[in-house]
């Protein structure tokens, strides 16, 4: 099972108890080998502070979250390129493994999901044209179909695969168990995917009954996920970066003591992971 240098922290499981530097110093000290910051996060002290603070404390960096978004105003516009610049210029400053994107869903007062797509695409193409220059990798996260409407149109590794065909090179997938577990062809996609194309693997875990959709997410072992399988397929495809964990849990996790949240991560990083 992975020890926690194999492990990361995204700064989601503990938002609302630390800031960056907390959680890179929290990461240290309970032995996690890397974080992922949320943008948010990480401008509470700029990019090239963060990476001061990573380097002093021997943390690395397993990816960014997140950019995208491209349809939230309808069309492509120079705010949203512009801020997509930015956040990979940011990730390449932090040396992240790879800049995570949440696409968007459908446009204000939209049901065209073709269309959504369409923009998401154009998007994407436009940002890894910057990115590449920049040495940065793009990885896209499908989410689970029920935010289809309202934080990402594509919804399977599937999906997002098709669009990393149609897109070329430097571009691939972040597959995240909680949106993923219940495809019926995971196991091929993964295949699909190899190693050149996982970028970053997330776990946490999906209760059963769950009392959120977004902010209830459980600790890996708590849930109906089969985690240790899943890392079992990616593994075998090749992928040896670290086991991140991204955690939202409004009513749970977020409101226990951030380093406890820390032990029992490690704890089931090992047990459950």
């Amino acid at each position: 099972m992975p020890g926690p240098e194999k492990m990361s922290l995204n700064t989601a499981t503990v938002k609302q108890q630390w800031d960056l530097k907390q959680c890179i110093e929290g990461a240290a000290r309970h032995g996690i080998g890397a974080v992922s910051p949320w943008r948010d996060k990480l401008h509470e002290y700029g990019a090239e502070e963060a990476r001061r603070m990573l380097d002093a404390n021997g943390v690395a960096v397993s990816g960014l979250c997140r950019g995208g978004w491209y349809t939230g105003e309808g069309y492509l516009s120079e705010a949203v390129i512009d801020d997509n610049k930015r956040a990979v210029d940011e990730a390449a400053t932090i040396g992240a493994a790879c800049l995570v994107m949440v696409v968007g869903g459908l446009s204000p007062d939209s049901k065209d999901l073709v269309r959504a797509r369409s923009l998401v695409s154009e998007g994407l193409a436009k940002t890894l044209d910057y990115a590449r220059n920049a040495g940065v990798r793009i990885a896209i996260e499908p989410l689970h179909p029920m935010y289809a409407a309202d934080r990402a149109c594509f919804n399977t590794l599937g999906q997002a695969l098709d669009l990393c065909d149609q897109l070329g090179e430097g571009i691939g997938v972040a597959l995240d168990v909680y949106h993923c577990w219940w495809d019926p062809e995971l196991e091929s996609q993964i295949r699909r995917a190899g190693k050149d194309r996982l970028y970053a693997f997330h776990v946490c875990d999906w209760l059963n009954p769950t009392k959120d959709l977004l902010e209830d997410r459980g600790m890996m072992g708590d849930g109906v996920i089969d985690i240790p399988r899943l890392r079992g397929l990616v593994e075998a495809e090749g992928f040896d970066g670290f086991n991140e964990v991204e955690i939202f849990s409004a009513k749970d996790w977020w409101v226990r003591d951030p380093d406890e949240v820390l032990s029992i991560l490690v704890e089931r990083g090992r047990s459950a992971t």
